[in-house]
């Protein structure tokens, strides 16, 4: 029940079918779980969908594979082995591709796909048997999906065009607010245009954030200093 060799060529009773397909809608839950806290395009349904499925193919295949052994050596009947898993694995992959989308020159989505082609084959390993396999495959994904972008930083790139005016005293400010949030500004494109009433200066920024640093926060205090005048987001 627990190793799928164990139990290989012999037909599974109704209570190990049970067992399996609860185990592949607790690992699909819990990882779509995830996905549907952090309102991503499949949620926990989908997710579910996906792993029973895939648990169901290999139930099949089993089922068959036993099936064929019982008609014993005298049997001509022949099977193979695989084909129908590799069918669901590329059958998942066009489901991910729906999750996929690009807004903006951002892809978003990659994760979600990601996320449904593993659920995938963790159902595919508790359909064949191997639970704790799957178990384990499972809290190691929503161990991926919870926590590494918090143990692993990674710093991202970002653009922000900035328009204020009173440049010096400006430009103290937005330095010292840069520092304190630890963005290091890589890069600054600047341009002065002449108004009657004052100059109006817009610096370009290239910007190394940290992980943990929230963009519409910046962007929000920002816009909120009495010499800028807008903030606006720019693409790479």
């Amino acid at each position: 029940m627990w190793n799928g060799m164990a139990d290989f060529g012999q037909p599974l009773s109704v209570g190990v079918l049970l067992l399996r397909i609860a185990v592949a809608v607790v690992i699909g839950a819990v990882i779509g779980i995830d996905r549907e806290i952090k309102n991503r395009p499949a949620g926990m349904r989908t997710h579910v969908l996906v792993c029973v499925g895939a648990a169901l193919v290999s139930l099949i295949e089993h089922q068959t594979v036993a099936c064929v052994l019982s008609l014993g050596e005298q049997s001509v009947v022949g099977v193979s082995m695989g084909r129908i898993t590799t069918s669901v694995i590329s059958g998942v992959g066009f489901l991910g591709a729906g999750t996929i989308f690009m807004t903006e020159r951002k892809i978003s989505g990659l994760t979600t796909a990601a996320s449904l082609w593993c659920t995938a084959c963790i159902g595919l390993a508790v359909g064949s048997g191997y639970i704790l396999m799957g178990v384990m495959a499972g809290a190691i994904v929503l161990v991926i999906l919870r926590l590494m972008q918090r143990i692993v930083h990674v710093n991202t790139l970002k653009r922000l065009e900035v328009q204020f005016i009173h440049r010096t005293q400006t430009l103290a400010f937005l330095n010292d607010y840069f520092s304190s949030m630890g963005v290091k500004v890589l890069d600054v494109d600047f341009h002065a245009e002449n108004r009657p009433e004052g100059n109006l200066y817009t610096n370009l920024y290239t910007l190394s954030m940290p992980s943990h640093t929230s963009y519409v926060d910046i962007i929000g205090t920002l816009s909120e200093h009495q010499n800028i005048r807008t903030v606006r987001t720019r693409n790479l």
